[in-house]
């Protein structure tokens, strides 16, 4: 067989328009990670996301938030550049990250769902949801100078979501 002559298979699709993950960037110079996860603590969340109204911690990397979508259990793990976090009882497994991108000095909220192709509305609240932390993370990093390396909180640029145009 020569290459290319192979004619596709018609029930796999390789190219589909996913609305399945969410991102914003805060550029921020010098970032300081280890203030940074310290910042990121489960009783620290509603100073930092305007969408979380309350969080009740059970150890370092577990409790249970209230949130524009309601109360949920959730798991708070550090990673390398910054902090994970999961809604365990989330019926679109949401998680988001909140992460250091050391070679453009900024921070990076990510958040993902288990559906390519979610409710508009729900969709539209992720947004929000992401907004809301990057508002959020831009004020504490205005305002906590102390914990973060000099620099300016910069500008705020926000995704449509992965696969959009």
């Amino acid at each position: 067989m020569q290459y290319g002559t192979a004619k596709p298979d018609p029930s796999f699709h390789v190219l589909k328009k996913i609305r399945m993950e969410f991102f914003s960037e805060i550029q921020h110079p010098h970032l300081d990670i280890p203030a940074l996860k310290n910042l990121l603590t489960i009783d620290n969340l509603p100073s930092l996301c305007a969408s979380i109204s309350s969080a009740m911690p059970d150890s370092d990397n577990t409790g249970n938030i209230y949130c524009l979508w309601g109360a949920f259990s959730l798991r708070r793990d550090e990673i390398r550049n910054g902090v994970r976090y999961a809604l365990l009882d989330c019926p679109h497994a949401l998680t988001w990250t909140i992460t250091a991108d050391e070679a453009n000095e900024a921070l990076i909220v990510h958040c993902t769902i288990d559906k390519t192709q979610p409710d508009p509305e729900f969709a539209e609240s992720i947004e929000v949801f992401v907004s809301d932390w990057s508002d959020g993370l831009r004020n504490a990093l205005a305002g906590q100078a102390a914990c973060f390396a000099p620099g300016v909180a910069g500008s705020f640029t926000q995704s449509t979501g992965a696969g959009s145009s």
